[in-house]
């Protein structure tokens, strides 16, 4: 459904707790729109922080029984998790009010203004946050619909992934997991890496091929991925770790928590870890020089850089161990976390939640084969049970499939079926100068249990 935001003014999302779904919300109230919502897990009685963020800006929230949706309402908001059963979808369309995806919201926002769209399948939260930093810190006043929190809003008390700012410059993160990165006609179009995650690479190549297309402006890829290299539009707009791009970042170096490398031969200093946030600034800073930005200034601007919300984010050191969280979800960033804390401690105890039975029947090949390939003799690798979100589906597979492939080649692996049974375990077995590395997605308990695992140390 193609339509324009500025005909509707009462908009209610279903799953508004979601980050996709919380980001456009906070768009739209922010731009003056009316807003309303509702969640499962919202309740009157213990609000969520969320809830309250939300409250505070104006956006109304409800329990999911179909009580937000009332004669006012002009258009009802859904994600791809909200199955037709779902009791609001069907109030919706027996009332006959327009039922509008989430992925087509974002397509109709996003052509009415300058957009910057990251696509890829690993690191497009990070990189879109590092383009909004730089912008914002050179006075191009972007706004911002993404899908995790940045540090520097949440800070402000508000969920952090979502900014309106005054100029007619967007950056978004484009998502391939549901197709609806064709949906978006950017002016200025980025793919980070293609790699095995929720499609086939067939796939994955003709949606990114369709998004190039779409690209009004400059279109930038990775020229070190092969797939990414032959989607390039024009090399000089690319970045790189070799020579051949326009965009050339080298000599990288991490100490501590702050990486260290240089960009066309200009030093950068970030307070982040691991070699993949050097390629994702590398990405951040062509996008940047494209909307008007210069190397400098963009290496000047992301040492300001605080990061965002579960992306290798630090909870805290305690005895010498240091626990960090991360979104990580897919091989390719699983094994990017794990080599970014293997640089700062003697050994890594890496714990994997998958999130959900169709991604670890699709992935648990590579997922297996990218842990044992990255694992040192001192680490150990961890999981649990997969995350179930609810709905319909087939649990026909468990964590143990890659346990078993871990331990077969050697490697240190361990199953926890009941993941609270891990805290003895850590602070029995960890000791000064460890990481505890904690990986998953979707589950949105997994940062509360971080920090709890964390106290208990």
């Amino acid at each position: 459904m193609k339509f324009n935001t500025q005909t509707i003014d009462n908009y209610f999302f279903v799953g508004i707790a979601g980050t996709g779904m919380s980001a456009i919300a906070q768009y739209l109230r922010g731009v003056g729109k009316k807003v309303a919502g509702s969640d499962r897990l919202f309740s009157k009685d213990k609000k969520m922080l969320i809830q309250e963020q939300f409250e505070s800006m104006g956006i109304e929230c409800f329990y999911q029984d179909g009580s937000g949706i009332n004669e006012t309402t002009q258009a009802v908001i859904v994600s791809t998790a909200i199955e037709e059963t779902n009791v609001e979808y069907q109030k919706a369309k027996e009332a006959g009010i327009p039922i509008i995806k989430r992925s087509e919201l974002l397509a109709a926002i996003s052509s009415e203004k300058k957009t910057i769209a990251i696509g890829g399948t690993s690191g497009k939260s990070t990189t879109t946050a590092m383009i909004f930093h730089i912008l914002q810190e050179n006075g191009k006043s972007p706004s911002l619909i993404t899908g995790a929190g940045l540090t520097v809003l949440q800070k402000k008390n508000l969920p952090g992934n979502a900014w309106v700012g005054d100029s007619e410059w967007l950056v978004i993160e484009s998502d391939e997991s549901d197709g609806s990165i064709v949906n978006y006609i950017p002016e200025i179009g980025i793919v980070l890496n293609i790699d095995r995650d929720h499609k086939e690479f067939e796939e994955l190549i003709e949606l990114f091929k369709t998004f190039k297309g779409n690209t009004k402006g400059k279109f930038i890829v990775n020229s070190d991925h092969e797939l990414t290299r032959n989607l390039s539009q024009d090399t000089k707009n690319d970045f790189s770790t070799h020579p051949g791009a326009g965009f050339v970042a080298e000599n990288f170096k991490q100490t501590g928590f702050e990486i260290q490398f240089t960009l066309n031969g200009i030093p950068f200093k970030i307070p982040v870890i691991g070699k993949h946030n050097m390629e994702n600034a590398a990405a951040a800073v062509a996008a940047s020089y494209v909307a008007g930005v210069s190397i400098e200034q963009a290496a000047k601007a992301l040492e300001s850089y605080v990061g965002i919300f579960r992306r290798t984010q630090l909870v805290g050191e305690k005895k010498g161990v240091f626990l960090i969280d991360d979104f990580a979800h897919n091989p390719a960033e699983v094994q990017a976390a794990i080599r970014s804390c293997q640089q700062i401690g003697k050994r890594v105890f890496a714990w994997f939640q998958p999130h959900g039975y169709g991604p670890l029947r699709f992935m648990h090949k590579e997922l297996a084969e990218r842990v044992i390939e990255t694992l040192r003799p001192e680490d150990y690798y961890l999981m649990s049970d997969v995350y179930y979100a609810g709905g319909t589906v087939t649990k026909d597979i468990s964590s143990d499939v890659v346990i078993n492939e871990v331990v077969k080649a050697g490697k240190n692996a361990l199953l926890f079926e009941d993941r609270n049974k891990m805290s003895d375990y850590f602070s029995k077995e960890t000791r000064q100068g460890d990481v505890i590395l904690m990986m998953g997605a979707r589950d949105p308990s997994l940062a509360e249990f971080a920090e709890s695992t964390f106290n208990q140390l």
